[in-house]
Order: structure tokens, then C-alpha cells, then sequence
């Protein structure tokens, strides 16, 4: 199998962190590391994961991108960030790595849904619904939302934030973050839709009892008016994950705002464990 497609930033010599984009989401989405990566000497690496072939599922999935990062980074200690349901990537990643993850950040974080009432309280729970229930009606969605993306990315991204709360609000509204979205959108769907299908329809199954393989020192990043991720999701994660030692929850933060603010603050974090 030919090596992943991947970006990096940061320092191009630092210590080694694999950040796991959003679905819909793309490495555009790293480049808010970029900065505070060169700050802390940190080589922040993202694998586009819209680059695996769809017939790749389950742990042979997650065994693919953990193989792709040990190419990378031989037999270093690497940090993980996990945003939205890149964290859920990251948790199983996290599985198939021996040992060699040294910290773990997740980031406005999808907990499993087999784990509590969390659908009801979540944006897209229409959209979770039917993947669970009717998979092949939302692998259409999917495409629909595909060709959304190639023709008309501006409209699919008002829709998409369309119940965007507090702070998200504000971001929708700033040029430069439009601009980087649109793009994430692009390169989310450039390919087809059932790579993106493939993480949803993996994430609305049951998974909760994958944690308990998990040890790794966990750091919960949270917004207190998140409504893709309720905030119960992080309360949720902190009791399940016994490697769980600090969650922050930001008030007046929501899903993407969470991520722009934890940024600085975890690249520090994971630059004092060198």
C-alpha cells in the first residue's frame, strides 16, 4: 500500500504529534498548530485520511494509520490531538500503538453513543440517526453533501454551521476561518464521499468498550456550549478513560472555538513533557 498523503507543521526537526482532523475535516484544519509549533519545536504531522481506500475498515483501518506513523517517527515517543470525531480515530489509533503514545489531547471530543443519552443533545443527531439505523440513506447524504462540497462549498458550510452556538458564531463570520473551511471541505470530499461516510458510520456504532484498553495520560478539551459535542461527553470521556488526569472545560466556548483557544495551551503542554 502506497504511504498516506499528510501535512506538517511546526518545527520540521521537533518532537513528533499526530493531530487527527474532524469529519468533515482535513490537515487544512492543522495549520492553527503551525505557529505554536514553532514556538514549542513541535512537528505536527496530520494524515489526510481521505487518502485510504474505502474498502479499508475497522482495525485494519486504525492498523494502517498506525503503521504509517511509526514509518514516520520510527520509535519515538508521539503525542496525539484528537478533534471532534478525529478523536475517536485517535482513541483506536491509539490501540494499535504499542505502548508509544506518550499523551493523548481530545479536543471538543465525540464520546460513544452506546455510552449515554447523547444524540438527542448533539446537532447532528438527525444526521447520526440515520447512520446508524439507515446507512446506505446516509452514504447518499453523504454524496449529496460530496457534491455540495465541489460545487457550492460556501452553502454546504452555511449549513453545516448553521446551529452554530456562541463563539463558532463569530468564527463563521471572520474571512480567514470561511476561507480555511471551504478549503477542508474540498479536500474532505475531493476524492468521494465514502471515506467521509466510512468515519461516521464507525462512530455511530458501539465502541465504548474500546476504552478500556486505553491507558495513555489523557488531557479533555472542552467547550461549555458545544452542541455537536455536548459538554456531557467530556464529563463522560474524564470518568471512562482511567488515564484521564486533567479536563478543561472553556466557558463560553463551542465546538471549533474550543479548538482555536486549547491550541497555544497544548502545544505548551506537550512541549514540557520533553
Amino acid at each position: 500500500m502506497p504511504s498516506l498523503e499528510f501535512s506538517q507543521f511546526g518545527a520540521a526537526d521537533g518532537q513528533p504529534v499526530i493531530y487527527f482532523h474532524g469529519t468533515p475535516g482535513s490537515p487544512d484544519e492543522c495549520e492553527i498548530f503551525d505557529l505554536h509549533g514553532k514556538q514549542h519545536h513541535l512537528n505536527i504531522i496530520c494524515y489526510d485520511r481521505s487518502t485510504i481506500d474505502p474498502r479499508l475498515q475497522g482495525c485494519a483501518y486504525y492498523q494502517c494509520i498506525a503503521d504509517e506513523i511509526a514509518k514516520k517517527v520510527g520509535d519515538k515517543p508521539v503525542d496525539f490531538i484528537g478533534f471532534s470525531i478525529g478523536a475517536f480515530i485517535a482513541l483506536q489509533v491509539c490501540r494499535a500503538m504499542n505502548g508509544q503514545v506518550r499523551s493523548l489531547h481530545l479536543v471538543s471530543a465525540a464520546a460513544p453513543l452506546d455510552a449515554g443519552n447523547f444524540i438527542d443533545a448533539a446537532a447532528g443527531k438527525a444526521v447520526f440517526r440515520l447512520a446508524q439505523n439507515h446507512p446506505s440513506a446516509f452514504q447518499w447524504l453523504a454524496s449529496v453533501q460530496g457534491w455540495l462540497a465541489s460545487r457550492f462549498p460556501g452553502l454546504l458550510l452555511r449549513m453545516l454551521f448553521s446551529s452554530a452556538a456562541t463563539k463558532d458564531q463569530a468564527l463563521v463570520a471572520d474571512q480567514v476561518f470561511r476561507t480555511t473551511m471551504i478549503r477542508t471541505l474540498k479536500t474532505c470530499f475531493k476524492r468521494d464521499s465514502l471515506r467521509y461516510a466510512r468515519d461516521i458510520i464507525a462512530y455511530v456504532q458501539p465502541w465504548k468498550a474500546t476504552l478500556a484498553d486505553i491507558s495513555v495520560d489523557t488531557h479533555i478539551w472542552h467547550g461549555a456550549e458545544d452542541d455537536w459535542s455536548p459538554v456531557a461527553m467530556a464529563d463522560y470521556f474524564a470518568s471512562a478513560l482511567r488515564g484521564c488526569s486533567n479536563i478543561t472545560v472553556l466557558d463560553g466556548l463551542s465546538h471549533y472555538s474550543c479548538l482555536y483557544r486549547a491550541a497555544p495551551t497544548i502545544c505548551m503542554s506537550i512541549k514540557t513533557l520533553s
